[in-house]
């Protein structure tokens, strides 16, 4: 029986893809297809005249899910949906791609092939080690027992399988690389970019630094530019659209149920005798832990009761930033650091430092004499945030407020209103109004506030209504009179995989480019949530109006005159400097010029202090040392170069590497060619992408 267990262990369904460059179906499922959808009959599609089934495609999202669950431990988050749907799709499409070429390229496995595999001298690694001892050695005899023990049938069949996929994927791999090679030339010159290195000294002649007032730049200057880079200027068919966010939120209905939710708990817990350790492993969202914390790290509403807490006692629910908490307050252990905490009323800086003063002063005065600090505050205080709370801060530690007005809290007695402190914000009349060298031992319970199914629902329900009535009547009148809020979006392409302000959404783009201008669509389910939209413009292949990229262009020009002048004053420095010169003549010539050195760099590489320059290190990978460079233009300026020092090539190392770096490269090659290939398979396949009818 563990021989049988050890085999079932090899049963997970999954696809070995060539040189771990196929499309892994690791992706998820969704449940909320429409009712009105009949599961085995509607096509969701079709791939080179092959419908697809809704039933197809569902099952092997489900798979995919199950898988991608089984991986990481963790459930797909909702939000991320509509994005593995997508990768799904994408991989399904690939491998029908694929599967098509694999029968025109006479492309198979036999059985002889496969038996030959799983019994031949060197089974596959993955069967392998399931029957190897801890010294290493293969049992071979109880390793063709388990493959041939009948009761193994179906993993068995799985393994075959298994293995035909890989030797399909091997064969179709020796069929598209067979040309591929990698030359000595190109390793030696990898290597060299890699292991050379290198120093030089320079001057930078940075186009920016050049006063704009230096060129003037006429119409015909634009126009000659306009039309030397018109290919700069083109413009692919695309669409805008106008939409409404029915933004997934949870609503206070949400939050006030999860706090009740917890009411109920903490009032069970009280009169429980089992531990809190058992209602957290229960109940809470985060595994059990028991933390120390610092005043300043506990949700506004927990720290007053936790400060006066007994031992033992519950406090919450509280809310906080990750949702609703309940603690069980431990103890209290010596803090390494002081936590203070303060009110303040704050006078905003205007300008006029006396003005500010008197004003400050005048405040002051007023709470020092009897005034209620907490009304003045909520009445004068220019911090709306404390201002509404009495001018109170809560809780804080060294190094989260401006160091004025730290010093101060930290300095002052408690209750005692201070004069008022000037900080960069104006001037704070602040009172101290408690310190704390404690920190304090809690177990909490953790519920996260989400949004609920009737909340969801209601939110689909409401966007869909705004559907029907924007078809109706129109869809931003409709919009505005229901105070909703139109966005449009910028121009986007067939080929966006993220709407822009929408999110990744390939039904969102695909309804766009399936309708015309004032359709409104059905509603749509993006990351953030419910999205209706219309069709706000329809743009035409072609290229830009030089007319409407004229302010582009003088930027695009100026910049281009930059260089050109950039290129003069080096010119000049270089004539200056000659073959050895002192970099510092560059000063004199230019006083914006930067002179200075690198540290080592390769060619493959950043040059530190530049970033990537290509064609200066690529001067530098063949320039004679210790002599200046004639000017040579990159991404950032004009530089003159000075080689200092170069590493030698090492013949001995590079035979050492050579293998290594020829199976990178060959590896980098395979790569590009396969992703081309696949990218031109689709390009010319006929696909029909109708998901978006299922999947709201």
């Amino acid at each position: 029986m563990a021989m049988m267990a050890k085999m079932r262990s090899l049963a997970p369904w999954f696809i070995l893809l060539v040189g771990g460059l196929f499309v892994l179906f690791m992706v998820i499922s969704d449940s909320g297809v429409l009712d009105f959808v009949q599961q085995q009959k509607q096509f969701i599609g079709s791939i080179n005249g092959e419908d697809i089934t809704y039933q197809e495609y569902s099952n092997l999202v489900e798979r995919a899910r199950q898988n991608q669950e089984q991986a990481t431990g963790q459930n797909i988050d909702e939000t991320q949906m509509d994005f593995f749907r997508d990768q799904v799709w994408e991989a399904l499409v690939a491998q029908k791609l694929i599967d098509e070429k694999v029968k025109e390229f006479g492309i198979v496995v036999s059985d002889e092939e496969i038996t030959n595999e799983l019994l031949g001298p060197n089974p596959p690694a993955m069967l392998r080690q399931q029957f190897t001892d801890s010294t290493g050695v293969f049992n071979r005899q109880l390793y063709e027992q388990a493959m041939r023990d009948p009761r193994n049938k179906e993993i068995v069949i799985s393994v075959e399988e298994q293995i035909r996929q890989q030797l399909v994927q091997q064969k179709l791999q020796n069929y598209l690389f067979a040309s591929i090679t990698v030359s000595e030339e190109e390793a030696k010159d990898r290597f060299i970019m890699q292991n050379i290195k290198m120093k030089a000294d320079f001057i930078q002649i940075d186009p920016n630094t050049i006063p704009q007032t230096e060129f003037t730049v006429t119409d015909d200057d634009l126009k000659k530019y306009y039309d030397e880079n018109l290919e700069n200027y083109k413009v692919e068919p695309s669409r805008k659209i106008k939409y409404v966010l029915f933004r997934r939120q949870a609503s206070q209905g949400d939050s006030l149920g999860v706090a009740k939710n917890l009411e109920a708990i903490v009032a069970k817990l009280k009169g429980d005798t089992a531990s809190f350790k058992s209602y957290v492993d229960i109940y809470s969202e985060q595994p059990y832990s028991k933390d120390t914390l610092a005043l300043s790290l506990l949700p506004v509403e927990a720290k007053d009761a936790i400060t006066r807490a007994n031992k033992g006692d519950i406090i919450g629910p509280v809310s906080s930033a990750e949702g609703y908490l309940v603690y069980r307050f431990l103890d209290k252990v010596k803090s390494k650091q002081e936590s203070v905490r303060a009110s303040h009323i704050l006078v905003k800086t205007t300008g006029d430092d006396n003005a500010d003063l008197k004003k400050a002063m005048d405040i002051y005065n007023e709470v020092t004499k009897g005034a209620d600090f907490a009304s003045v505050a909520k009445a004068k205080s220019e911090d709306p945030g404390s201002g509404a709370n009495g001018g109170d801060l809560g809780w804080f530690n060294r190094g989260q407020m401006v160091k004025e007005f730290e010093d101060a809290c930290y300095s002052g007695k408690i209750g005692v209103i201070q004069k008022p402190v000037k900080s960069v914000f104006g001037y704070h009349i602040i009172k101290a109004t408690g310190k704390s060298n404690e920190d304090y031992v809690v177990e909490k319970i953790i519920n996260k506030v989400q949004i609920s199914a009737t909340t969801n629902d209601k939110l689909f329900q409401d966007a869909s209504d705004f559907a029907y009535v924007a078809a109706e009547n129109g869809f931003e009148s409709e919009a505005n009179l229901l105070n909703h809020t139109v966005i449009e979006t910028p121009p986007f392409t067939s080929e966006t995989q993220a709407v822009p302000g929408v999110g990744i959404s390939a039904a969102l783009v695909k309804w766009a480019f399936d309708n015309k201008v004032g359709e409104v669509s059905e509603v749509f389910r993006v990351t953030a949530g419910y999205v209706v939209a219309t069709v706000s413009e329809v743009i035409k292949p072609g290229f830009k109006n030089f007319d409407d990229v004229k302010a582009l262009i003088k930027n695009d020009v100026i910049r281009e005159k930059g260089f050109e002048r950039a290129l003069e004053l080096a010119k000049q420095i270089r004539g200056n400097i000659g073959d050895n010169g002192d970099k510092q003549v560059a000063k004199a010539i230019w006083n914006a010029a930067r002179v200075d050195s690198t540290t080592e760099f390769t060619t493959i590489g950043n040059i530190p202090a530049l970033g990537r320059e290509y064609a200066f290190s690529e001067y530098a990978s063949n320039a004679d040392l210790n002599k200046w460079s004639q000017p040579v233009r990159g991404n950032m300026g004009v530089y003159l170069i000075n080689l200092r020092y170069r590493t030698k090539y090492d013949p001995a190392t590079y035979e050492f590497q050579k293998q290594t770096i020829r199976k990178d490269i060959l590896q980098q090659k395979k790569n590009n060619y396969f992703n081309l290939w696949l990218q031109d398979l689709k390009k010319e396949a006929d696909i029909v992408d109708n998901r978006y009818f299922f999947y709201r």
